[in-house]
């Protein structure tokens, strides 16, 4: 029987010198489990992008952060720039989900969910299926200029400046609504502004999917440089198992490795043609390891083949890797999961809490108070109404904490269309008898359609000092 080493099929050697150019990477295809989950996220993940811009949501678009008017509407809820703490929360949020599944299970953000792994898994896509497999890519580029690589490489190079296209389209949809841009586009009377980061966002998602690649996530990407300083020896990691592999070697396909002297690894180098960033395993774990699972692929597909146990290189930890007890709930992660959950559950709290109406009470500057007929004391103030909700509402205004205080303006019922900000002048008047001094009083703004909506600020209420 003869032996199942592969010949490796490398890309060509760089040129030497400090300065030298990057070489191409050819990712050779793979097929299992790590692979299917990353088609999984790709089509998830880029469907969610392309098609959740399309969908209308209350007579809008369910996702736009529309900018001049200052409103983001996000599926029926619309948040305005007094609502930037949720932000600030959704961020803090995001980081902490970081830290944990960077001290859970490594750079799993990176193999899956990362907007440039994502969109370059596609463009790879589009690459294997105009110029063929790794071998025949790598010919492809080594060969002169022909009928045929000028159609694949002029077929590939179409695809994606039409994917990158719009993706650049799709961007922008979610910043000026994207039927309106689309009409734009088609009549030519799209905006400067638009057709600026139009332009720019489809220059990047070409650059960065279709030549950059893996050098995005080696040199520009910072996650890659101090993603060590979360990781501990409990951390899962994609690591070749040295004491199982080594020495490697060549041998025939069901034959024993022990008594040949030999390790499981059979140096077919797949683990390496099969990396998206080109580096050996093998090495031990180096930065520029996305935790993608290819090389896991690869190497469980070749020990199937070879009649040994999989898990040559897989999933572990390195307290594994040395027979000790691998804790994968430990402190940290306590910590990182107590803080995410009470984060997640203050925002989403402070959601369906939250009052879609906005009260602010400025004085008048003018004057502190009016005397007026009746002994009557006046004080004015201007009430700006910021009606959140997607719904037009009318208000009342009441006013408590001193005793025969009158609201005298507005005399009717408040009037707020949706998203709307009104300004209201306010009058309250109090007999000269109990106004003396100043008093600590509070406004109540109530919709009359919908008793769950109210706001109470505060203010005061100023009389001559007796």
């Amino acid at each position: 029987m003869s032996s199942t080493r592969i010949a490796p099929l490398l890309p060509p050697e760089p040129p030497s010198g400090f300065y030298a150019a990057a070489t191409k990477i050819y990712p050779r295809e793979t097929r299992g489990r790590f692979a299917r989950l990353r088609r999984a996220a790709v089509v998830v993940l880029l469907g969610l992008f392309y098609g959740v811009a399309w969908l209308e949501w209350n007579g809008h678009q369910a996702l736009l952060f529309d900018l001049p008017a200052r409103k983001f509407h996000i599926f029926g809820l619309t948040l305005w720039p007094q609502d930037f703490l949720y932000l600030a929360l959704l961020l803090i949020i995001a980081a902490l989900s970081l830290f944990f599944f960077t001290a859970l299970a490594g750079r799993l953000w990176c193999g899956y969910a990362c907007p440039q792994t994502v969109w370059t898994e596609l463009f790879v896509w589009i690459e294997q299926w105009t110029e063929g497999p790794r071998h025949k890519r790598m010919k492809l580029d080594r060969g002169p200029w022909t009928a045929e690589k000028l159609l694949r490489k002029s077929s590939k190079q179409l695809l994606w400046l039409s994917l990158a296209a719009y993706t650049g389209f799709t961007f922008v949809g979610y910043f000026t609504p994207i039927r309106t841009l689309g009409a734009q586009l088609a009549t030519l009377s799209v905006g400067p502004w638009a057709a600026f980061w139009i332009f720019l966002y489809s220059l990047a998602t070409y650059g960065n999917a279709g030549f950059l690649r893996e050098q995005v996530c080696k040199y520009m990407c910072p996650y890659a440089r101090f993603q060590s300083a979360m990781f501990d020896k409990d951390t899962l990691i994609i690591s070749y198992d040295e004491a199982r592999g080594e020495p490697r070697g060549a041998r025939r396909r069901g034959s024993a490795a022990r008594p040949q002297g030999l390790g499981d690894c059979i140096d077919c180098t797949l683990c390496v043609q099969v990396c998206p960033t080109g580096i050996d395993i093998r090495k031990g774990l180096q930065y520029e390891c996305i935790a993608c699972g290819a090389c896991i692929d690869a190497c469980d597909d070749v020990m199937d083949k070879m009649g040994s146990a999989r898990g040559l290189i897989r999933y572990t930890t390195e307290h594994a890797l040395h027979g000790k007890p691998t804790h994968l709930m430990r402190t940290r992660m306590l910590v990182y999961a107590s803080l995410l959950a009470v984060g997640t559950g203050a925002l989403f709290y402070s959601l369906f809490t939250r009052t879609p109406l906005i009260l602010d009470v400025i004085r008048d500057r003018n004057a502190l108070y009016r005397e007026v007929r009746g002994e009557r004391i006046e004080n004015a103030y201007t009430l700006k109404v910021i009606n959140l909700d997607d719904k037009p509402h009318r208000y009342r205004l009441a006013v408590s904490g001193m005793n025969e205080l009158e609201v005298l303006a507005p005399s009717g019922l408040i009037e707020a269309g949706p998203g709307s900000v009104s300004t209201i002048a306010a009058r309250l008047q109090a007999p000269g008898a109990v106004a003396g001094g100043v008093h600590p009083i509070t406004l109540t703004l109530a919709a009359v359609d919908a008793p769950a909506i109210a706001v109470h600020e505060k203010a005061r209420f100023i009389g001559p000092q007796s």
